[in-house]
Parts: structure tokens; sequence; C-alpha cells
């Protein structure tokens, strides 16, 4: 098995033991592998090794990577993770498969409408800013509910459900509690009757705390990839 296939695997049991500790079934959480900085070679290197899921903080190194890595589309699901603009929405409607990353009902409304009409509706997260940074990208959590009821109603969007990026915590249980105020928000949609499958959250330096809290998709990249000195190719 090749470094980013070990590497992969020992991510995988991360998951796998934070699920048993919280008495989850491991199946119920998805792991995303942020490629984002490493080249089309790293994929494929971890695509060899089974994963199929890819998230991308650039949108042109994104489309650059699904262009070289055409060969593999079929068995490759790609996510555009990071704060997307107005003028970037369409490229992402026309090649992505999953945006994480709306805060705002203008960016839902131009995927929908650049999204192709022979192509499965683009699955979307809402993010949201659990924790009030000013300089964070996402949606209050007092204003998420009307924005996911407005993104639901668009025609070629799939809304899944919600992405955070909780600020840094030191320990465990502070990790939690910021990956349990994203919950919260989940559950409060949830319950007034719109139907999501998917919380985003957890990075490699918390996924045990995101599982913990009921994260269904972790984002991890550094403990695949390695740190980020590397261009990609």
């Amino acid at each position: 098995m090749t470094m980013i296939g070990d590497d992969l695997q020992q991510v995988k049991n991360r998951i796998e033991a934070a699920c048993v500790t919280a008495g989850r079934d491991p199946a119920g959480v998805r792991l995303l592998a942020v490629s984002k900085t490493f080249g089309a070679d790293a994929v494929r290197e971890a695509h060899a090794a089974g994963q199929t899921a890819f998230g991308e903080n650039y949108v042109q190194e994104g489309l650059d990577k699904i262009e070289v890595l055409a060969d593999l589309r079929a068995s490759l699901e790609w996510h555009c993770i990071g704060p997307l603009q107005s003028n970037k929405t369409r490229p992402v409607a026309e090649q992505f498969d999953w945006v994480h990353s709306i805060d705002r009902l203008k960016i839902a409304e131009r995927l929908s409408a650049q999204r192709p009409a022979h192509l499965a509706p683009l699955n979307v997260c809402l993010q949201v800013n659990v924790d009030g940074g000013a300089n964070k990208s996402g949606v209050p959590p007092e204003e998420a509910l009307a924005l996911a009821r407005a993104v639901a109603a668009l025609p070629h969007l799939r809304l899944r459900g919600l992405m955070a990026i909780p600020e840094p915590a030191t320990d465990f249980a502070a990790q939690r509690d910021l990956c349990l105020r994203a919950h919260a928000v989940f559950e409060s949609i949830r319950e007034a009757g719109i139907a999501l499958d998917t919380l985003s959250l957890g990075m490699s330096a918390d996924l045990e705390a995101a599982v913990s809290a009921g994260s269904t998709m972790v984002r991890v990249g550094t403990a695949i990839f390695g740190g980020r000195a590397r261009k990609p190719a």
C-alpha cells in the first residue's frame, strides 16, 4: 500500500474508533478527502486506495484536476468546499457534484440556474458560522432556517445539510462544544420539516469531537496527504 493509502486507512480507523466510542454506526460517517494544493497524482493514488469523494477549496484548481482525471470521472465525487463567488458559480454548477459553502441565496440561485439539465441536481450544504467569527464565511445560526427553506425550493439543487468550520479549540471538550452548536442548528432545521441528511463537520485535528457531536461527513486533508507545502501538479 502507498503512503497515501496507509494514511487514508489510519484516518478511516480513527473514524471507526470515534464512532464506536460515540455508540454510532461507522457507516454513518463519510470521509471527504481534502485534496487542495495537492496534484492530480495524489488524488489518483488515494482513489486507487479506495477513496472516491474529494474536496477542493479553490475552484480553478479543482476544475484542472477534474479535467486531468477525466478517465476516473464516473467513480469520483467532487465537492467544492471553499468560499464561492458569483463569477465562479457556472463552472462549479457544470462540473462539481457537491457545494458545501452556500451562505447566501444569490449564490444558490445562480447554481440552480446554471446546473445543466442533463445532470442530477447539485447537492448543496449551507455553511453556518457557529461561533460568530467576524472574518469567517457562513450564515448566522438564527438565519439558517430561512435560507434553508429558500434553497430547498430551488429546482436544480438538492439541499443535503449544513457545513461548519468551528474555530480551533485546544481540547476535546471545547471542540465538541463547538461542534454541538452546529448539530443543534442542523436538528432545528430538520425539526422544521426540511429533510437534511448531511452534517459536514470535523477535520484532521477534531474529527473525533465532530463524530461525537453527530457529524456525518468529516473533511480531512493533512492527515491523508500531509502538510500543505506541495503545489498542485
